[in-house]
């Protein structure tokens, strides 16, 4: 028996070691027991039963292309942040995308709302996931936190900045800061915050398994970002039992709920600040945050995001073996 092949399109690879790439990676994983599945930068025309692409903008041409080689065929869109939340308002290459689609992914609740009521109808939440890491080794003199994500606009490294050198000169909390320079000026201003100001530290890029193990030692996740699709370090923190600092932004909101406590206005670098002090200075209001991220941590299990996945791929087949039943049942196909 032939096996089904599935490509996933991603703009990333691994070596941008981005989030992208990540969702590229599991999915693969999920679907092999059900189908050969190559993860490719762009769609080259090779013979494939469905099409998975990544970012409406970014993999735009790709999906053109195989929709028109193939109508009858199952493409899957899953919109991973900037396309959702900046491309779909004016580039004309994604708005193409979200026609071409036969299902539509978003990655957290809120993101839905984006959507107008015709694309809903094909859309789903797919929940991204992370495997448990619990450690105990937490830094004792220091209450350290981590922010993870690389150096451009959209994750706002600069209002992290911003609060760290807000906070006292004797606060015991210490900013770890992990993300490649993807801007040289903002890589230039973390070295400038970090020789200014002791209790910010910038580790520059990390593998993924070394990131991981940075977050599950902290004793809070920093996440700034303007825009997020639904960021998948917010997910490793929650299943490292690390509660979370997040911008109140439909990207995090959709992932943490909206009566999430530990909220603060993105770019706020004040309250950012107030925030950070308010978590270390006070346990109890650590502790309802901790057991908060502690109610939505079933949520980002792998089974649940394979569960997923797995009936996306199911659902999408079944479109096309109906699709394919129409055409033998048509007048033309029976005369022949």
């Amino acid at each position: 028996m032939v096996p089904l092949r599935v490509c996933i399109v991603s703009p990333a690879l691994a070596s941008a070691n981005n989030g992208n790439w990540h969702t590229a990676s599991r999915w693969q994983r999920f679907l092999s027991p059900m189908a050969q599945v190559d993860i490719r930068l762009t769609w080259d025309g090779s013979p494939e039963d469905a099409l998975i692409a990544l970012h409406a903008r970014r993999s735009a041409d790709s999906i053109a292309r195989f929709q028109s080689a193939h109508p009858s065929r199952p493409l899957a869109l899953v919109l991973t942040g900037t396309d959702l939340y900046r491309d779909l308002d004016s580039d004309a290459s994604a708005q193409h995308s979200l026609e071409c689609a036969s299902h539509v992914v978003v990655l957290q609740d809120e993101a839905l709302q984006r959507l107008e009521t015709t694309v809903r109808a094909k859309a789903r939440v797919i929940v991204q996931s992370a495997p448990r890491l619990v450690r105990h080794d937490k830094a004792r003199r220091s209450v350290d936190m981590v922010a993870v994500g690389h150096l451009r606009d959209e994750k706002d490294p600069l209002t992290l900045m911003a609060a760290v050198r807000r906070l006292p000169a004797d606060s015991p909390i210490r900013v770890l800061h992990i993300g490649q320079a993807l801007d040289e000026a903002l890589g230039q201003a973390a070295r400038r915050t970090m020789e200014e100001c002791s209790r910010y530290r910038w580790l520059g890029g990390l593998p993924q398994p070394s990131a991981r193990r940075w977050i599950a030692r902290s004793r809070a996740l920093v996440h700034t970002s303007r825009m997020e699709g639904g960021a998948n370090v917010v997910i490793e923190a929650v299943r490292s039992k690390v509660p979370v600092l997040a911008s109140r932004i439909d990207g995090n909101v959709g992932l943490l709920g909206r009566g999430y406590d530990g909220y603060f206005p993105p770019g706020d670098a004040a309250a950012l600040a107030a925030l950070m002090q308010r978590f270390e200075a006070d346990s109890v209001f650590g502790a309802h945050l901790a057991a908060q991220c502690a109610e939505r941590e079933a949520r980002f299990s792998p089974a649940a995001e394979a569960a997923a996945v797995t009936a996306l791929l199911s659902d999408m087949l079944t479109r096309t073996n109906r699709a394919a039943a129409t055409i033998d049942d048509s007048p033309e196909e029976r005369h022949r």
